[in-house]
């Protein structure tokens, strides 16, 4: 790999965001042996309360948002420029539907294999082989939006953030409760006790945030170490706030310990705001390390494994799982506290590593050759045709687990694949997964 003539500041951003939340999947998977078999998994947070602590750092989702739009702003606003406003996300939509496509069909043959040969470690790994998948969801839909975001910059600038922080805001009041203003001390402690019911709009809203937010850093209306500095403290009182009120501490999408995901809430906003602010104030810094040919290298080969990595590296886990049991490794090293129980996570996330990484290298070579020259498709009723195709096989997957999830899934993905793709003659480019 060789070093990208694009800012490697956002790619490395992203690049690392990647990377902490597949460490962060491997790390929180607690597997239980009984009687030298896997009977099942726990979850960090289940069994660890400081872990929803940890969660601060590791959901970085909002990171990823955040530096996607960054990146993609310009290249979008060039292409409403041309009058490509209907069609680009067609792209983009390709772009993960295919290595999506090539992730079902392998896990579906695992899962059949399984299954003639009496197995049962996919009935364990079931929805954690596709829980993943909600991501690319959310990817799609937030990007949809992006020339909407871009207009509401121009006109409105940060009041566009204010006006999405709001909005949200608004949707756990009315989610809460809250008629008065001495019941807002409460609001967290509300929210979590109640049904989301209107409150799911902010699946949409409060991820629109961090996007908004993206747009104007690559615009230029925050920058600066100060403006960093700033958007810290306001993360850490915000945050300090919403705790106070009865959020819960944990930022995942798990009742384990509460649940700040499903849907967002606004103590999430609080970690968007920290993550923001942390991209600007260590910006110079981060600038100066990058500028060296070495961490460019490394930064080109990030950004060639990383979706390919997120897609696979739940998969990695059920050989993980088989290949410590046959070993007689501790993968099943107890409870936080215990001894042996950090040397049984690293033992655990070195066999994870170990199962992924030729799968990965498998996965890149043949991504690489086959998404060559795929152009997406430019009429407006194939990119809705296959936008609902897609978005039917994700749900499908996220609802159903492995099986029969993954292959109801695949069917309905290689559909969107299919339909996304230009038919007639050749076009310049190829479709790959989204990196701008």
């Amino acid at each position: 790999m060789t070093p990208s003539p694009r800012d490697p500041y956002p790619d490395a951003l992203r690049a690392g965001a990647l990377l902490v939340v597949v460490f962060g999947h491997w790390i929180a998977t607690l597997p239980r042996v009984v009687d030298g078999a896997l009977a099942g998994t726990d979850h960090l947070l289940a069994v660890w309360d400081t872990a929803g602590m940890l969660t601060w750092l590791v959901q970085v989702v909002p990171l990823f948002v955040f530096v996607s739009a960054a990146v993609s702003a310009d290249g979008v606003a060039r292409r409403l420029a041309r009058g490509g406003q209907a069609h680009w996300w067609g792209g983009r939509a390709l772009g993960l539907a295919r290595p999506t496509v090539t992730y079902l069909a392998v896990l579906t043959a695992l899962v059949a294999v399984s299954m003639l040969a009496g197995g049962s470690l996919h009935t364990v790994f079931n929805t954690s082989l596709t829980v993943h998948l909600w991501f690319l969801l959310m990817l799609l839909t937030v990007q949809a939006l992006l020339p909407w975001c871009l207009r509401l910059d121009a006109r409105f600038g940060l009041g566009a953030v204010a006006g999405l922080v709001v909005a949200a805001a608004v949707l756990d009041l009315v989610r809460g409760g809250v008629t008065s203003i001495d019941a807002v001390g409460t609001l967290g402690a509300r929210v979590t006790a109640r049904p989301a019911g209107l409150a799911w709009l902010n699946m949409l809203v409060v991820w629109l945030i961090p996007q908004q937010l993206g747009i104007a850093w690559t615009r230029g209306r925050i920058r600066g170490v100060g403006a960093g500095a700033a958007l810290l403290l306001l993360g850490a009182a915000w945050l300090a706030a919403a705790l106070a009120s009865g959020y819960p501490v944990a930022m995942v999408g798990v009742q384990l310990a509460g649940n700040n995901m499903l849907p967002p809430t606004l103590a999430l906003v609080g970690v968007m705001w920290l993550q923001v602010g942390a991209v600007l104030a260590f910006e110079p810094l981060a600038r100066r390390i990058l500028a060296g040919r070495v961490p460019a290298r490394v930064i080109a080969v990030l950004g060639a494994l990383g979706m390919p990595l997120y897609l696979w590296h739940k998969l990695a886990e059920w050989p993980a799982a088989w290949l410590g049991l046959h070993l007689g490794l501790p993968i099943d090293a107890g409870l936080p506290g215990e001894p042996g129980f950090w040397l049984g996570r690293a033992c655990w996330i070195a066999l994870c590593l170990v199962m992924v990484a030729p799968v990965i290298v498998a996965v890149v070579h043949f991504e690489l050759r086959r998404t060559r020259d795929v152009p997406a498709a430019t009429t407006t009723a194939r990119v809705l045709a296959g936008g609902v195709a897609l978005y039917a096989g994700l749900g499908a997957a996220l609802a159903w687990g492995a099986w029969p999830g993954a292959v109801i899934g695949l069917v309905a993905v290689a559909l969107a694949s299919w339909m996304l793709r230009r038919r007639g003659g050749p076009a310049p480019g190829g479709s790959g997964p989204p990196t701008t």
